[in-house]
């Protein structure tokens, strides 16, 4: 045993990189959830008596295959779908991968250099602290990117009891714990080893019971949802030759959802502007109203006063509402590079486009007697940014165009991110995509029903109203942020006084 950690300290950079990678695999769709704290235990004993620099080069590793392993598919959806050439695909990918890597260098730079020389106290205290501030620190900056948050490994398990107190930060410092429990088990006596194991078995209890609680109340008023998933493939959508057809299929599975309370449509489901749509939309809303259905209708609206394009999605009800989309995609629905670079592209025929963001705070969405807070694409993955709406929406809903991603793991990747914004608010939340997952999802965060990949749907379900807040919508991130700044100031105070 002995040489086998010999060997993998020789090869640390290695081992860390190969532990990152399986580390992606306790996401979806794979789901082997153990793989979040062991692989996450695995870097802490690496970073053990390293100098900063080598614990920076070990913590980058395991990033990189983080991300190269789990976020494979912005190849794919750069290169294959949009048709950008495959170096600036690789550049974007590799780009990526670098700047995820930096977030676990610089934690592993900043343990060995200024936090305890006890590792105890270096693993219960500062690298759970610090790995969850510097997560929530990747969800803003440079625009942001939470995906593949330790939070959302604890799906499916009893941590997602805790996820209504303390929101998907908060279990993902309970996986960092659970790292350090890990390590204080194989390094400990017996006497130890059995403590942390009723510790452990105490947690997981406690989060079983929390499972089985209702933080948020039932109205009574249940709906009828037919969520439709046109299965349109990304290059074929905005050609001229298909566009008929893209209109013919949303048309005939609307007629075929009509009579639920609500009909909904993915992220952007046809390939023209709002106001070019205007006759097509306005026979199926008389239909719809006939049958006492309303519509919400995933489209790009062209803001004349602001001269842009948003990326919006309307209710049609006894009146019309609109949410726009908040988050833009970086280098797909804006571009944060110089005039000259534009130049380039331009030269290259290659397609982009700004669009406007919506405003930070935007009302609920009004249709089928409810509010229902609304997220397009991958925003529902920004957790904090939609607890303003909870205070009056009884329903959610997320539209999204995962045509972008094929068959890889990506779909499966924001389904999870999802379900953990259900989970989070206790609402009903109802999934249209245009190529799949389309889904169904309770308050307790599971999957109720289900569409097939590339295949037209009308997934059909029922959902009840909810309201009241959960502990975490109330409180947000503030309570684990504070708890882990109060945890690293610890440590790092513990070392200044040894």
């Amino acid at each position: 045993m002995q040489r086998v950690a010999a060997l993998m300290r020789r090869f640390a950079v290695v081992v860390a990189f190969l532990a990152g990678a399986l580390h992606s695999l306790a996401y979806a769709p794979c789901m082997i959830r153990l793989l979040a704290p062991v692989t996450l235990a695995i870097l802490f004993w690496l970073w053990r008596d390293l100098s900063p620099r080598r614990a920076a080069v070990v913590g980058f590793a395991f990033g990189a295959g983080l991300f190269l392993a789990g976020t494979y598919w912005v190849y794919h959806s750069v290169h294959t779908v949009a048709h950008a050439p495959a170096s600036i695909a690789v550049v974007l990918l590799l780009g990526l991968v670098a700047i995820m890597g930096c977030y676990p260098a610089l934690l592993g730079a900043v343990s060995m250099t200024f936090l305890p020389r006890s590792r105890r106290r270096r693993e219960w205290l500062a690298l759970p602290a610090g790995w969850v501030l510097l997560e929530w620190a990747r969800g803003w900056f440079l625009s942001g990117f939470p995906w593949l948050g330790l939070g959302y490994a604890t799906l499916d398990t009893p941590l997602s009891g805790f996820v209504p107190l303390v929101g998907v930060y908060g279990v993902s410092l309970l996986v960092a714990f659970l790292a350090a429990a890990l390590l204080a088990w194989v390094d400990g006596a017996r006497a130890r080893r059995w403590g942390l194991v009723l510790l452990v078995a105490g947690v997981f209890g406690l989060g079983a019971w929390l499972a089985s609680r209702q933080f948020t109340v039932a109205t009574g008023r249940f709906h009828s949802v037919a969520l439709v998933q046109g299965a349109i493939a990304q290059d074929e959508k905005w050609e001229a030759e298909h566009r008929e057809r893209t209109f013919a299929v949303y048309r005939a599975l609307t007629e075929k959802a009509l009579g639920h309370d609500l009909i909904v449509w993915p992220e952007s489901a046809l390939p023209v502007l709002y106001h070019e749509a205007v006759p097509y939309l306005e026979g199926l809303y008389r239909q719809a109203q006939a049958r006492h259905s309303d519509l919400l209708l995933g489209l790009i609206r062209y803001d004349t006063e602001r001269a842009g394009y948003r990326n919006g999605l309307v209710a049609l009800s006894a009146s019309e509402t609109w949410y726009y989309k908040r988050r833009l995609v970086p280098f797909g629905e804006f571009f944060p590079v110089p005039e000259f670079v534009r130049g380039w592209m331009h030269g290259l025929d290659l397609f982009y486009v700004d669009f406007i963001p919506g405003d930070a705070d935007q009302p609920a969405l009004r249709a089928a007697g409810e509010r229902i807070g609304a997220t397009i694409c991958y925003e529902d993955a920004y957790a904090a940014e939609q607890l303003a709406v909870l205070r009056e929406a009884t329903l959610l809903v997320n539209v999204s165009n995962d045509a972008w991603f094929g068959e890889s793991s990506a779909p499966h990747q924001h389904l999870e991110i999802t379900r953990m914004r259900a989970l989070e608010a206790g609402r009903w939340l109802m999934r249209a995509t245009s190529t799949g997952i389309t889904a169904f999802i309770d308050p307790q965060g599971r999957i109720v029903a289900r569409s097939p990949q590339f295949l037209p749907t009308v997934l059909e379900g029922t959902v009840e109203a909810r309201t009241g807040l959960t502990p975490y919508a109330r409180f947000g991130n503030a309570p684990v942020l504070l708890l882990s700044a109060l945890l690293l100031l610890l440590a790092f105070w513990r070392r200044r006084a040894h």
